[in-house]
């Protein structure tokens, strides 16, 4: 069972959905488990369905949309601190860092 803030959009997935704002520190039950939002969360962001294993595939609608870096535990926030997209690559620009779309055509 999960806190009706929450959505899971197909019984495969290991990510359900905030359906509302969380706030921090907001109880929620998620499978069976009550557990506390750590930060502010807005519409949109994923939890942990259940324990993910480090290199696991995150799935939502029942599609992989990534891998997780690390274990992750039941509840806990799944985004780019503990997942890497496994299709599009991830930057992250120091500061004083620029990034270009030009390419060296040889």
């Amino acid at each position: 069972m999960h806190d009706p803030k929450l959505l899971l959009l197909d019984p495969a997935d290991n990510v359900l959905v905030a359906i509302q704002t969380l706030e921090a520190d907001d109880t929620l039950t998620v499978t069976g488990q009550r557990v506390n939002v750590p930060a502010r969360l807005t519409l949109g962001h994923k939890l942990a369905a259940r324990a993910i294993r480090a290199g696991e595939k995150i799935l939502k609608y029942r599609v992989p949309i990534g891998s997780a870096t690390r274990d992750i535990a039941v509840g806990e926030h799944v985004h780019l601190h503990n997942m890497k997209s496994d299709y599009i690559q991830t930057f992250t620009l120091e500061s004083g860092q620029t990034f270009s779309t030009k390419h060296d055509h040889h």
